[in-house]
């Protein structure tokens, strides 16, 4: 029988219902002390000192790089294989996203890549855990030291991920995360920057709220506008279901890491899909489970839709985006294994409220595949 199975969804019960309620029925609802809550919860979860939390993942990745400072004529090297948001954030300052191609294994960013892109202008490394992987750190950091550059950590794959028995959050200068209703926890839209560095966080706190900063000491009326920035607040309603949400999260990686595992073992020695693999030490929070189809990757997508799977594809590399290819002259070819990997990419349903029978169908119908 067809069934109807999204490649990810939210979990929301009654205890994330009755949370929200309560603020609603509360004096603030914006701008008042859940915030501050769910930032430290946060913060005290993945072992870092300070959180700021944003509207959005990628306003979130802004605050990121106005912390650092980045403007016109700096370069940050990331990956090609991302979200728009990791790389467009950096070019809202004017920089230049100097992409480094992926390890064709896990899917990573390549550090060797890495090595070969950094220059005089590069002002930071930007990694992204694709799919909740994360990515080699113990090299990375080398890298980025060796070169004193910044490293920023876009984790919006990967809360509750640990590397080498850290948590995600407490190994880059800051790490970025999204709650976004795909992703482990969510606050309908919602990012949070965490870092140890307590100018960064004074800075991100500024360019959330307008670039304003109040003193007291001239009256609890005053603030000035340090910087122009712009309105990234998030809301006490939002970061009451992200609390909520919070006190569940080890508990859906378990069923998301349970769930790739089933899958892992169901297509281990398929002659028609490739799997990649985890970074050596770490532990992936699975927020998707890609794989690659050997064959005609638009026939299968299209079959597993019509089956009912909702597949996705995350995602073309962005050096094949014309916007990418005008502006800085990208160009198809750039980056044969980010590319290689998109042109047989299928990202199958994984999330953890997924029933035993839907786990079941995903197995059965992509065993079925037929290109």
């Amino acid at each position: 029988m067809k069934k109807n199975i999204p490649y990810g969804r939210q979990w929301i019960d009654e205890t994330d219902i009755r949370a929200v309620e309560k603020v609603l029925r509360s004096d603030w609802l914006t701008q008042g002390p859940k915030i501050e809550e769910f930032e430290k919860k946060v913060a005290k979860y993945c072992n870092a000192k300070y959180a700021v939390a944003f509207s959005s993942g990628t306003s979130a990745l802004l605050g990121a790089y106005y912390a650092i400072g980045l403007e016109k004529g700096d370069e940050v090297v990331t990956t090609p294989l991302t979200f728009a948001a990791t790389s467009n954030a950096a070019v809202y300052f004017g920089a230049k996203p100097v992409f480094a191609d992926i390890k064709e294994d896990t899917l990573n960013i390549d550090p060797s890549e890495i090595n070969k892109k950094i220059g005089r202008k590069t002002k930071a490394v930007v990694c992204v855990d694709f799919a909740g992987n994360p990515c080699d750190y113990e090299n990375i950091l080398k890298i980025s030291r060796k070169n004193k550059v910044y490293l920023i950590e876009d984790a919006s794959h990967a809360i509750g991920a640990e590397y080498k028995g850290k948590k995600i959050g407490s190994i880059a200068d800051i790490t970025v995360f999204s709650f976004h209703p795909v992703k482990h926890i969510t606050t309908g839209e919602g990012g949070m920057v965490l870092t140890d560095k307590r100018e960064f966080y004074e800075r991100m706190k500024m360019f959330r709220s307008h670039g304003i900063i109040k003193n007291l000491e001239k009256g609890g009326w005053y603030y000035e506008i340090k910087e122009l920035s712009f309105n990234f607040r998030i809301t006490d309603i939002q970061c009451a279901l992200g609390i909520s949400q919070l006190k569940k999260l080890d508990k859906f990686i378990e069923k998301r890491r349970k769930i790739a595992e089933k899958y892992k073992k169901a297509f281990l020695g398929s002659d028609k899909i490739i799997l990649s693999r985890q970074e050596q030490g770490a532990k992936s929070a699975f927020h998707i489970f890609p794989i690659q189809v050997l064959g005609n990757r638009r026939k299968a997508f299209d079959d597993f839709k019509k089956a009912g799977l909702g597949v996705q594809v995350h995602y073309m590399p962005l050096n094949l985006h014309p916007f990418y290819m005008k502006k800085f002259g990208y160009k198809k070819g750039d980056f044969p294994n980010a590319e290689k990997y998109y042109e047989r990419a299928i990202t199958i349903p994984l999330f953890p409220k997924m029933t035993a029978d839907e786990i079941n169908y995903v197995i059965e119908t992509v065993k079925k595949i037929n290109v």
